[in-house]
């Protein structure tokens, strides 16, 4: 795990999760769903259709969510493993993947299809988290997870604010003798631009500052095969970094990018279900 652990990291949530139907008449069912904000949309789903859950979880509940995976580097990203863990049959990169057997639940399924997508491009170079939330449900995955991919439990840390910037007259007399350096890569000495942030090395201490693409070179000298890093050396501290931990350290969410990632959610589970 990276330098911040388990603590509360910004940077935009992304996971798809397992729901267990807890209602003794349908006790055993599951669902499979992509979400942005795990406590609202499991209230959702036993809220009903009129509270914004799925026709398939409504007037089934209570729903508890067991179990949910993120780290994706994007919605889209999310939503088509949220596909291929729901057809497992219809995905090629799954076709290695046994059907369901008459005396396999659908729980025990729905696990042991995910452990093999962990294990298969894209997904395998992901920087994923595999997380239970109900202690109860745990159980090992076979095959377990890359080592890359934490194994963690209890529900998710909150998203941290993004650091506000000074204000007043002193803060740009503040900034100014560090400005020149830090406005260019430590990699290649190029400015950056205003629409790309540049990655941070999260060390006490380290001020390294990179392109997204510089630092992936860096980090893949010895995977030139590769497109997307697991993890790496930072040039300026040594330390060991996580390609994951970067790229959400990167990513500062505001509160208006969560309201349209939810209608985001909420249109995607729509049009999905209709």
């Amino acid at each position: 795990m990276g330098p911040g652990g388990d603590a509360a990291r910004p940077g935009r949530f992304f996971g798809v999760y397992l729901l267990y139907c807890l209602n003794p008449r349908h006790r055993g069912r599951v669902y499979v769903g992509f979400t942005v904000n795990p406590t609202r949309r499991v209230q959702q789903h036993n809220g009903g259709r009129k509270k914004g859950g799925a026709w398939r979880t409504s007037g089934r509940g209570p729903w508890a969510m067991v179990l949910i995976v993120h780290g994706f580097p994007s919605a889209v990203a999310a939503l088509r493993f949220e596909w291929a863990w729901q057809h497992p049959q219809a995905s090629r990169r799954l076709a290695h993947v046994g059907p369901r057997l008459r005396s396999e639940a659908a729980f025990a399924f729905h696990l042991r299809v995910l452990a093999h997508m962990l294990r298969v491009p894209p997904w395998v170079r992901l920087p994923l988290t595999v997380r239970w939330l109900r202690a109860d449900f745990r159980c090992d995955l076979c095959p377990p997870p890359p080592p890359h991919m934490p194994l963690t439990f209890g529900p998710p840390p909150p998203r941290a604010a993004a650091p506000k910037r000074r204000a007043g007259p002193l803060a740009d007399l503040e900034s100014e003798p560090d400005q020149d350096a830090e406005a260019c890569c430590a990699l290649c000495a190029r400015s950056f631009q205003d629409e790309e942030g540049p990655l941070c090395c999260p060390h006490p201490g380290c001020r390294l500052r990179a392109h997204v693409i510089c630092l992936a070179e860096e980090f893949l000298e010895k995977e030139p095969g590769q497109l997307l890093p697991l993890e790496g050396q930072c040039p300026g501290c040594k330390n060991s970094l996580l390609w994951g931990d970067l790229i959400w350290l990167c990513q500062m969410g505001t509160e208006e990018e969560e309201e349209n990632l939810e209608l985001e959610e909420e249109h995607w589970t729509d049009m999905l279900e209709t």
